[in-house]
């Protein structure tokens, strides 16, 4: 569960998608774990990456804590609705949406290998981002300057944030890649400042509905004391790796991994174990 957890923690804070999303697969389709208790360690997990990655984040003023703020209040009503509705789906329903989520996600990485590299995406000016100060600037150290951006379609980022809650609070993940398609799609912020934004949402949107199944007894110690200790070691680490790689290598690291799981966790779902 350490190495798992060191695993999980590098990559979800270098693709913003929330260790949660790795750490479900592997501890049920691997390890054999309920699926109840693996939602409940993924909670753990997505806190704990959310933790150890924005620590990085705000130190190198690459994410947009005004934008994180703002959505993070449809994320949080989402996400407790979605923890008091997971007990009226079975296993199979959850497996099901699970793996449609890492399919779709592998396919939004794969869709935006042909945008280039951040900072090149054409944006109009947005009445809502300049009435909310949401427009900012970072300095990318692989590209090696200074980039400002303006955040436009506030609205439909604000509607896909409160999905994105819904994600989280039924499936026990961070939705990392709804909160990363929002951002960097809808709003058309920049893929790294959208990545560590979502880092920092994900943690907020877990605590949230972490108690919720704290008290239903989804959450067992054993599992997730050694996950989150390694999982803010690699969500450290992973978090100084992202800001010095281009986006294109990181998404065909990870597309056939995402891929994969997802592909492995809807055959569960009908009763095929591979």
């Amino acid at each position: 569960m350490l190495l798992v957890g060191v695993f999980a923690g590098t990559m979800g804070a270098i693709l913003g998608i929330g260790g949660g999303m790795i750490v479900t697969p592997i501890v049920t389709l691997a390890m054999g774990l309920d699926i109840k208790y693996a939602i409940g360690a993924s909670i753990i997990a997505v806190i704990a990456t959310s933790s150890g990655s924005t620590i990085a984040f705000l130190k190198d003023d690459v994410l947009n804590l005004r934008v994180a703020m703002f959505l993070e209040i449809a994320t949080t009503i989402g996400a407790i609705v979605g923890a008091l509705l997971t007990g009226a789906f079975d296993p199979f329903i959850l497996y099901i949406l699970f793996g449609a989520l890492l399919v779709f996600s592998s396919w939004n990485m794969y869709r935006k290998l042909h945008r280039g590299e951040e900072g090149l995406q054409k944006v109009t000016a947005d009445k809502w981002a300049k009435k909310f100060k949401l427009n900012s600037s970072y300095y990318d150290k692989n590209l090696q300057k200074q980039i400002d951006y303006q955040v436009e379609n506030v609205p439909q980022g604000f509607l896909i944030m409160l999905g994105a809650g819904l994600a989280s609070g039924m499936l026990g993940i961070g939705s990392g890649a709804f909160k990363v398609m929002a951002m960097d799609g809808a709003m058309k912020m920049p893929l790294k400042p959208s990545s560590a934004t979502s880092n920092l949402m994900m943690g907020v949107t877990a605590a949230a509905s972490a108690t919720v199944y704290f008290f239903n007894g989804s959450i067992r110690p054993d599992l997730a004391v050694p996950l989150a200790l390694g999982i803010l070691g690699g969500s450290a680490l992973g978090s100084r790796i992202m800001q010095h790689l281009p986006s294109r290598i990181i998404r065909i690291i990870f597309i056939p991994i995402l891929l994969y799981l997802g592909l492995q966790m809807i055959l569960k779902g009908f009763g095929v174990a591979i």
